[in-house]
This record gives structure tokens, C-alpha cells and sequence, in this order.
């Protein structure tokens, strides 16, 4: 995903009231801009750290600016909003970057059943295909990216629904988007929410593929570049 324009570079102040941040901008302007993340966002919104910023020219909006992407004390760069995973992974299979998913044609959020939507409905090999998206931003150390960063009902019923679907015989899988240039792996976050942990481990023994891709960011673009390991 490319920024038009590209990003400008600020400096943290604070993160409040989940949606909002605090920034100064070059020249010591304060700014009061959108955090698109309703997450813990743990260990990536300190103060002092470094910020990006898009712009919007819609006058219709409160705050001008949203938080992009924040460079942490360790020097890596991660991407605030979780809603782009599901953008950065249709830009990937449009340009062929995620082999496992060798997908001939996909549908958004296609319904399945009276209750059940999945992220992406994808055709392979004239099959269907679920695929489901988390966002990872929450580097524990090590290397390692772990998800999810606070209990996620939502994300354990997901799984759920992606072992059914496997046990129906349909390919089903959980891609998390790795938007943190540090992480190397991603583990579930037991202590968090042991409960997506071992609903993830039985999925995976069930046929549920778990694919993991780390993003590049830069002040022009977010994109997925690379494959890493899933650890259970």
C-alpha cells in the first residue's frame, strides 16, 4: 500500500481515548491525530518515539492526520492500523507474493452459513478457500510477534468456524500479517488469552494452514515482503 503523499515524521507525545494520539510535528506544532487502533498497541506507543503521519485533504474530517506507523526505543517501525492487513493481503495475492495461497479468484468477506463471514473467499486449485487475517504488531521479545495482545472472543469463534470449515473438507486458513519489522515469528499469546491459544493449536491440528508474512514500512509504502515460521 503506497502513501499519497508520502508520510510525515513527528514525534510521539501520547496515545489517549484509544482513537487519538498526540504528536509534535517539526517546528513544535502540536497535532491531535486519529490512532486507527482500538488495541493495547503494547510497547509501540511510548512517548518520545517516532511517528509517522498521513495526511487527508477531506475537509469533512476532525483530524487531519492519522498515526501510521511508530519506530519503538529498539529501533524497529510497525504499522498502527489493523485494518490494512486485509488490504496489504489482497495487494499480495494480486501480485502472486503469497505462494500458499495460489488464489485464481477471491471474494471479500464472503458469508457462509446464516452467521459466519470470513475475511476472504478465495478460489484454489477450482476449490473454495477460507482465509481469515490478524493483524501482529505486539513484538515480545526474542523475535517473537505475538497475537493476540488482549482477549479476542471474536478471533477464538473465527478460528472456530475455520476448523469447521476444514472439517467440511474446505481449505481454511489463518494469515497473520505481520506489521512489525522486528518479528521473526509469531507465537500465540498464551498468557493473554489462553483461550484462542489452544483453540489455534487445535485448528492447526485439524488442517487449518497458519501462514505468517512480515511487512516492510517506510514513509512511502506498506508491504508484505517475506514468510515467517508460525511456533506453537
Amino acid at each position: 500500500m503506497r502513501f499519497e503523499p508520502r508520510l510525515m515524521r513527528a514525534t510521539l507525545l501520547r496515545r489517549y481515548q484509544r482513537f487519538l494520539a498526540e504528536v509534535e510535528v517539526p517546528g513544535g506544532e502540536r497535532l491531535v491525530v486519529h490512532c486507527p487502533n482500538t488495541g493495547a498497541l503494547t510497547g509501540c506507543v511510548e512517548p518520545g518515539n517516532v511517528a509517522w503521519l498521513s495526511s487527508s485533504s477531506n475537509p469533512r474530517r476532525k483530524y487531519r492526520h492519522t498515526l501510521q506507523i511508530v519506530e519503538t526505543s529498539d529501533g524497529h517501525r510497525v504499522g498502527i492500523e489493523s485494518a490494512l492487513a486485509n488490504r496489504l493481503v489482497e495487494e499480495a495475492l494480486e501480485r502472486g507474493a503469497i505462494p500458499e495461497l495460489p488464489a485464481t479468484a477471491w471474494a471479500r468477506e464472503p458469508r457462509v452459513g446464516e452467521s459466519t463471514r470470513f475475511d476472504f473467499g478465495l478460489t484454489v486449485a477450482s476449490s473454495p478457500f477460507y482465509v481469515e487475517v490478524k493483524s501482529v504488531s505486539w513484538h515480545v521479545g526474542r523475535g517473537r510477534g505475538a497475537f493476540p495482545d488482549a482477549r479476542s472472543p471474536r478471533a477464538t469463534r473465527q478460528l472456530r468456524a475455520l476448523t469447521a470449515a476444514r472439517g467440511e473438507g474446505v481449505g481454511a486458513a489463518l494469515f497473520f500479517c505481520v506489521q512489525h519489522d522486528g518479528v521473526e515469528r509469531v507465537v500465540p499469546a498464551d498468557d493473554i488469552d489462553p483461550e484462542f491459544a489452544g483453540t489455534l493449536r487445535i485448528a492447526a491440528d485439524a488442517g487449518v494452514a497458519l501462514i505468517a508474512y512480515r511487512c516492510t514500512l517506510d514513509a512511502a509504502e506498506i508491504r508484505i515482503v517475506e514468510r515467517v515460521p508460525v511456533d506453537l
